[in-house]
């Protein structure tokens, strides 16, 4: 996927402003370019998973097809581990076809990576910062 750096300085700064919990959210993309980001509450508020309400799930959604945009990513951070998916997060990949983003804050300069995650099989996906 390809973000600008506009639209992945919001993830950065949204896991920043959560911290030390954990953020989520979606982001919205066309063609494999990424078009928007939606950040959600994180309704665990906890610094090691996240869970977003299922009626701003679905509202995000909504949003996300209403401008004829798909789901090219659901993203969350992780404030004390390295940004790889954990177990949890393996388990909880209901959405084989996008992307899942984890921005790591466990260093002072944050560490974004993409995963796809398909059937409980983990690999990384490119994230082309423009």
């Amino acid at each position: 996927m390809k973000i600008a750096r506009e639209l992945y300085d919001q993830l950065v700064a949204h896991a920043r402003a959560e911290a030390p919990n954990e953020c989520c959210g979606m982001v919205a993309s066309a063609d494999g370019v990424a078009v928007a980001v939606h950040p959600a509450e994180n309704m665990a508020a906890s610094p090691l998973r996240y869970e977003i309400d299922g009626k701003q799930q679905l509202e995000i959604l909504d949003a996300i097809e209403d401008a004829g945009h798909e789901l090219g990513a659901i993203y969350h951070s992780h404030t004390r581990t390295a940004p790889e998916p954990s177990q949890t997060d393996i388990n909880l990949a209901f959405y084989p076809d996008s992307l899942y983003i984890i921005v790591g804050l466990k260093d002072p300069e944050p560490d974004v990576r993409a995963w796809r995650i398909v059937d409980g099989q983990v690999s990384e996906a490119e994230l082309v910062v423009e």
